[in-house]
């Protein structure tokens, strides 16, 4: 984007006001937004004092800003902006606006340009010596189908040729601009298929009708020679409905009543173990904790208990950390907790997850390595979470100097 100043000094008006009407209207545009946001006013009140004016001078600049009470700079900051807003004199009957762009390019927006180059001036923003017309290339004027196009104030002139689009400019140049009619210049309504419509051409009835869908193409017949695929087999009998079930089924109820001989079993017991070659060690896969699972089977009773017997129950299982490492992720140091809370990403629930780790201050977290780091967030199941949050950043900026350490690096407080 080029850079856009202001006209130069010589031909800077000294004043600017607006008309009463114009003063009216952008009091009222200003009164459509919400106390305080009037500023949010500026483009269409600039856009009207260019109306009024013709182009937007310093005194322009200065008037709007002062009626939305803002600074001159942002003012200027958006009249340089916006290329709608002509920052020097243009053509007082017309500035003609030619789109550039690629459909128009195509269709033939060069030689309109051409046009402007032979009839206004060979520069674009030249006025005429008269001071009456003007020209430049801008970009999409927002209606392709209807290229090439031109746009003079607030309407466009569109589907030109160089004849139709010189003789606009005559019409202008004679004063009876008014008498062109805006919109396609060619046989077309608006955006519709020039010379008339080519769809929806019946004509229109009360009643609503439906044309049926064609009916589905009809399968290829098989290739001759191709065997058929056997039907499946016709049942000699209706199956009859499965009276038992596994919730009914008498062996849920009750024992057997065939009985196993104790020496039945036990023999069954030691082939089994001979198959599976079992020594009788005890298995070294399981926990050291574990109970029970490296004991030897004892013999089948035949169903005699001793009844007085103490029951042991199991040990209810305990959510913690050390759980499976037989301690802490980490050693906690001695002395007082630091109040993780602090970190942005950590709330009470994972501050809860960090002390049982074994994480209790902010110099842990800043220590962090790659492996800690990993280690830590498969115990927690949030990869990811401490880079993403910038745990450690934020760590080291409090075990330096706390609350106020973080303010100076952060800018903010925590949390």
């Amino acid at each position: 984007m080029s850079v856009r100043r202001l006209a130069d000094e010589a031909i800077q008006p000294a004043t600017f006001a607006f008309t009463k009407e114009n003063q009216a209207w952008a009091e009222k545009k200003m009164a459509e937004y919400p106390p305080g946001r009037q500023q949010s006013a500026v483009i269409p009140v600039l856009f009207r004092a260019q109306e009024q004016q013709g182009w937007i001078s310093r005194a322009v600049i200065e008037n709007v800003a002062n009626l939305l009470g803002m600074p001159y700079i942002r003012v200027l900051e958006v009249a340089t902006f916006y290329t709608q807003f002509q920052l020097k004199p243009v053509g007082t009957v017309a500035h003609v606006q030619v789109c550039g762009t690629t459909p128009c390019m195509l269709r033939g927006a060069e030689d309109i340009r051409h046009v402007c180059e032979r009839k206004i001036s060979h520069e674009p923003f030249e006025v005429t010596p008269d001071g009456k017309f003007s020209w430049e290339e801008v970009e999409c004027l927002g209606a392709c189908v209807n290229a090439p196009l031109v746009m003079i104030g607030s309407d466009t002139y569109e589907d030109l040729t160089p004849e139709s689009f010189e003789a606009i400019l005559d019409k202008f140049a004679a004063g009876k601009g008014d008498e062109v009619k805006p919109g396609p210049q060619v046989a077309r309504q608006f955006g519709a298929a020039e010379g008339g419509a080519t769809t929806l051409l019946e004509k229109p009835t009360a009643k609503r009708t439906y044309k049926p869908f064609p009916p589905p193409p009809e399968a290829p017949a098989a290739p001759a020679g191709a065997v058929p695929a056997p039907a499946a087999a016709t049942p000699t009998a209706a199956g009859g409905k499965n009276k038992t079930t596994e919730e009914t089924a008498p062996a849920l109820k009750s024992p057997s009543p065939e009985k196993v001989s104790t020496a039945t079993a036990e023999g069954e017991r030691k082939a089994a173990a001979a198959s599976a070659k079992a020594d009788g060690a005890p298995n070294k896969a399981m926990r050291e904790e574990a109970t029970g699972a490296e004991s030897p089977a004892g013999k089948i009773d035949a169903g005699k208990t001793d009844t007085k017997a103490k029951r042991v129950a199991a040990p209810a299982a305990v959510s913690s950390p050390t759980r499976e490492t037989g301690g802490p992720l980490f050693t906690p140091p001695p002395g007082a907790k630091d109040d993780l809370k602090l970190i942005s990403g950590v709330g009470p629930v994972l501050e809860g997850k960090l002390n049982a780790a074994g994480i209790t201050t902010w110099a842990q977290v800043a220590a962090l390595k790659k492996a800690d780091i990993d280690r830590l967030e498969a115990h927690l199941a949030f990869p990811g979470r401490v880079a993403r949050d910038e745990w450690i950043k934020q760590a080291k900026a409090l075990a330096k100097g706390g609350v106020e350490e973080y303010r100076r690096v952060f800018g903010k407080d925590p949390r």
